[in-house]
């Protein structure tokens, strides 16, 4: 019977310790959770331009547009100035306009990496231009 125990007890460690071992490879293994930012678009002064300019996401992340000041506004992500084709710029782009503080759209970017140039249509020529850095 002495036997017996000491073996189960050899087995139960064993056990234990492959389960911890495949346990943290899982973990370190597994993909960092994708992240959200938001730009406003329209400073906090009434200015018109995107808070922040340029921002640095990675690959999967989502970035939301919010309506904060001197509506409309939109986002428009120009077809030549990205690193992909005119289909992903469209899909990036939110053409209907915002006019209440608060509206949002949001973009997944699940795209190439490099540099997406996007602008506000209604403002462009006043300079509303953003851009995005995916890594």
């Amino acid at each position: 019977m002495n036997f017996i125990s000491q073996v189960c007890r050899r087995l139960g460690a064993v056990f234990l310790t492959t389960a911890l071992v495949i346990g943290s490879c899982i973990l370190m293994a597994s993909p960092a959770a994708a992240a959200d930012y938001e730009v406003k678009m329209g400073s906090d002064a009434g200015l018109l331009v995107y808070v922040p300019a340029t921002l640095t996401v990675q690959q999967g992340d989502t970035v939301t547009w919010v309506n904060n000041k001197m509506a409309p506004h939109n986002v428009i992500f120009d077809p030549n100035n990205i690193p992909a084709d005119k289909a992903t710029a469209d899909e990036l782009s939110h053409d209907k306009l915002t006019f209440s503080p608060g509206e949002s759209y949001s973009s997944t970017f699940d795209v190439p990496a490099g540099e997406y140039t996007y602008y506000c249509a209604p403002h462009r020529g006043a300079g509303m231009v953003g851009k995005i850095i995916v890594e």
